[in-house]
């Protein structure tokens, strides 16, 4: 059984609950047009209402858990963040964009920067991790990604990659690398070589699409969704979305002003059991505690 909008069946329209958990329309259809029922007319009002129903109940999940701001933090405000790591007691940041784009030792309590490797300028940082004593860049468009000794910020190697690099994280075996599609791919640590992918969908069983910063988390994946204000919780066999973190109001109207000032950056202390989250040019970075919503 499908709930449908539009006019002739030809030109059904469905109304879905999309990756942005609310009913959308094409463009084309954003207009009042008759409930079709499996393309029938509804005419009886009990059917209309089973209907919506149907339609609002993964509407009520879509937005799932809330957060508790437990502290703030300063953060740079002209950092593009692309990536957040925490490990062994020390925050790392990866910002973007052609000329500025870096990797960086933060130090938490006051935001300043404690040591920092600059790209070459026709690289555009992008996500971040670490692996064993390394840290693991990558570049957004150029197929490069680079290993840098976690100590000293010493180029260690480059290695190579298809496609684009958004966001990196790694579980006991893999490196997991997202690149804006609904795709994630498990890559061999020490080569860069694909081991296997898997793809990305909500619980309406449509793709999940502008997957970007990411952290794996008590066996799943944390993922940022480009220009929204939540995160997806994603099972790392099946791809399928758990639930997911909706960070609306984290920051307060006014304190960014650039379009491109969105949530990115996620970041996991595994010993203190601390979720820390910042974006791209925000003043603030937030440890947060993730808390049902009411």
């Amino acid at each position: 059984m499908v709930c449908q909008l539009g006019g002739p069946p030809s030109g059904l329209a469905l109304l879905n609950t999309g990756r942005r958990g609310m009913a959308e329309l094409r463009e084309d259809d954003r207009r009042m047009v008759p409930l079709i029922w499996s393309g029938m007319p509804i005419r009886s009002l009990s059917t209309a209402i089973v209907c919506l129903l149907f339609l609002a109940a993964p509407l009520s999940r879509a937005w799932g858990d809330d957060f508790r701001i437990i502290r703030t933090y300063p953060h740079d405000p002209n950092a593009f963040t692309q990536g957040l790591v925490f490990v062994d007691g020390h925050l790392y940041e990866s910002t973007g964009r052609n000329g500025h784009s870096s990797v960086r030792l933060i130090d938490l309590s006051t935001g300043w920067v404690l040591k920092q490797y600059d790209l070459p300028q026709e690289y555009f940082g992008e996500g971040l991790t670490d692996w064993r004593d390394t840290l693991i860049q990558l570049t957004w468009i150029s197929g490069v990604a680079f290993v840098y000794d976690r100590s000293t910020f010493t180029l260690r190697r480059t290695m190579h990659y298809t496609g684009e690099g958004w966001g990196l994280t790694h579980d006991s075996r893999a490196l997991i690398l997202s690149d804006g599609t609904p795709t994630l791919r498990f890559l061999d640590p020490n080569s860069f070589r694909e081991i296997k992918k898997i793809n990305v969908r909500d619980g309406s069983n449509q793709p999940v699409r502008n997957l970007n910063e990411l952290e794996y988390i008590h066996g799943e994946i944390y993922a940022n969704i480009w220009h929204e204000n939540r995160i997806a919780r994603i099972s790392p066999s099946t791809g399928r979305v758990l639930g997911w973190i909706d960070l609306t109001g984290l920051l307060k109207p006014g304190e960014v002003s650039d379009p491109e000032a969105v949530l990115n950056g996620i970041a996991y202390d595994a010993k203190a059991d601390g979720l820390f989250v910042t974006g791209k040019l925000w003043p603030k970075l937030f440890e947060i505690k993730i808390v049902p919503k009411k």
